[in-house]
This record gives structure tokens, sequence and C-alpha cells, in this order.
């Protein structure tokens, strides 16, 4: 088997080369029209202001690797924030069982389209949108249209604003929603490349068909795979209001579309069985 420069700028490579070259440009050209652009403080400031869409991207990912769409992604990251809200300010519980009522609030709805998909055979362009109108009515009824705040949550914020690598160095402040990011992403491209799960998500991809007939219970590994990118959502759910310190009922839609933008000029195909998370 024998390669050439031809044969490697002739694929993804080509579409990931073209992305980074485009990024290499932007810093260029802003780094010239202001002296502040590439200072430590705005370089932090455009990474945080990119980790929930940079989540929501892993979580698309996921789904999109199988051959099918998340269209609820951003509507569920709402959903999440608003029951966090429910459950920290309406409730009084621990700042933990926040977190945890945001993941697993996610879960269980990525669950939910999974089993749209695979148990009841609904497209997932169809299952998915459903899912982004109910959750979307949900939040604002939950909600009663109003935001939820959290100003009587102490430490909720320093999720996303606050720095624990700034707090070991000093000189390195890097805010909390932008390594959760790097961790979010740093797993999952660990559960692609390493574990069943991501095994049998790119196979789906590829054929599925072809891994009912081996065996396999595709309609399980599919649903898990949803489970797994609405938890994520449920991650982003936690950074966005932490970082306006409010659960918006009204905030979400057409995050998804730039979460899906990211996937595609990070390499991942449209068609499934062809992406990770980390970009390679």
């Amino acid at each position: 088997m024998t390669s050439s420069p031809r044969a490697f700028f002739t694929g993804g490579a080509q579409q990931k080369l073209l992305a980074f070259a485009s990024l290499i440009v932007l810093l260029v050209v802003f780094s010239l029209a202001s002296p502040q652009f590439l200072q430590v403080t705005n370089m932090m400031s455009i990474l945080q202001a990119t980790s929930v869409n940079g989540v929501l991207a892993v979580a698309a990912t996921l789904v999109i690797i199988t051959g099918g769409i998340d269209l609820s992604v951003g509507t569920l990251m709402t959903f999440c924030a608003v029951m966090t809200g429910v459950v920290l300010t309406w409730l009084g519980m621990p700042l933990l069982v926040g977190v945890l009522a945001a993941i697993l609030t996610g879960a269980f709805c990525g669950l939910c389209s999974g089993t749209f998909v695979a148990k009841m055979k609904i497209p997932p362009f169809i299952a998915t949108l459903g899912m982004m109108l109910i959750l979307k009515g949900l939040s604002l009824v939950i909600s009663g249209t109003k935001p939820i705040y959290f100003n009587d949550t102490p430490g909720f914020t320093q999720i996303s604003q606050g720095s624990l690598i700034g707090a070991v160095v000093p000189g390195l402040p890097v805010p909390n929603g932008v390594l959760i990011l790097f961790v979010v992403a740093g797993l999952a491209a660990w559960i692609l490349s390493r574990t069943l799960l991501g095994r049998y998500a790119f196979a789906l991809g590829s054929n599925e068909e072809a891994v009912r007939l081996s065996g396999v219970n595709t309609d399980g590994w599919k649903m898990a795979i949803y489970a797994l990118a609405g938890a994520i959502c449920g991650i982003a759910g936690l950074l966005i209001s932490s970082r306006l310190n409010s659960a918006q009922p009204a905030l979400g839609q057409g995050y998804e579309l730039d979460a899906i933008a990211a996937v595609v000029i990070g390499g991942t195909s449209l068609a499934g069985d062809a992406g990770r998370s980390s970009g390679r």
C-alpha cells in the first residue's frame, strides 16, 4: 500500500487542514487589527464564550457518527438549566444535587430520543425535532416563562467562571468552563477510540443492518449513545446557566445549528462512520 501527498490531501484531511488554516488566518488578521487581541485575558474570554458550543458539538458528534442527527441539543441544554434552577433555587437542594439533576435530566431526555429512534423507528430528524419542541415548551411552562436566578446558590457561578487552574498556576487563569470543555472532549475521544460503545457507534454509522445481523443489540447501543449525548448536553446547561447566573427558558434554540456546523467543520461526516471529538 503506497501513499502520496496528493492522496493525503484528497479526503477528510484536506477539510481539516483548510479549517485549521482558516483559523490561523483569522488569528493573524485580528491580531494585526488589534494589539489586544492576542492577550491572555482576551483569549480566555473567547474560549469561555465558545465552551458551551464546544460541549454541544461533542454531544452532536456522538449522535452523528451513528448516522443520526440531534436537533434538540440546544433546547435540551436549556431544559437542563431550568431543572437545575428548580432543584437549587426552588427546592433549596445542595449544589451537587443540582449538578446531578442537570446531567441526569439530559441523559433521560437523550434516552427518550434514542428510544423513539431505535424502538419506534422514527427518523432521527423527526424524533429530535419533536423532542426539541417538547423541551422548549416544558422549559417555558416549568419556569413560568421567567428566568430562574442563582443568586442564593453560593459557588454556582464558579462552575463556569471560576479558575481551578488559576488557583494552582496564578499566571494561567483558565476558566473552569474551558477546562470542562477539554475534559469532556478528551473523555469523548477516549470513549470513541477505546471503548465498546465507541466501536459500536462507528459500526452503526457504517452499516447498522450488518451489525444487527451479527447479533449485536443495535437498539440498546443506539439508546445508550443518545443518552450519553443527552448527559453531555446537561453539562452544557450547567455551563451556560453558571455563566449567566440564571436559567433562561427562552434560550437555546439555534445552538443546534452552531453545534452541527462545528461537528462538520471538525471533520465528522453527516453520513456517519467518520469523526473524532479531537478532530482526527
